[in-house]
């Protein structure tokens, strides 16, 4: 896979993908937060093209913000307990390809590196 960074949810409770999730992508650089990217997740729990691809991608730190409260509002449950997630993480090596899933719950989440 080339370089660059995506992602997707999974809706646990569902046991699915998590269609309409907003994510946002921002680079963080000495206290300072600069938003990248946007976009919302599609029918597979995806966004439909990488946040940054192989030309934008650089090192540093970056944080996804997912919007789940809106997809919980709207969505399959009305639960309000979480409202946005926040995934803070480092690129290191910009020649790699970053993924980073979500997976979520009405009351829970986890996050890892993933392929």
């Amino acid at each position: 896979m080339t370089a660059g960074l995506t992602t997707h949810v999974l809706d646990t409770n569902r046991e699915g993908p998590a269609e309409g999730v907003g994510v946002t992508l921002y680079r963080l650089d000495d206290g300072d937060r600069e938003q990248v990217a946007s976009a919302t997740t599609n029918h597979d729990g995806r966004v439909d093209e990488p946040l940054l691809d192989a030309d934008e991608i650089e090192a540093g730190t970056f944080e996804l913000v997912f919007g789940v409260g809106a997809y919980y509002r709207e969505g399959p449950t009305t639960s309000t307990f979480l409202d946005e997630v926040p995934v803070r993480f480092l690129i290191d090596d910009p020649t790699e390809h970053y993924h980073v899933p979500l997976l979520l719950s009405p009351g829970s989440y986890t996050t890892y590196r993933g392929s």
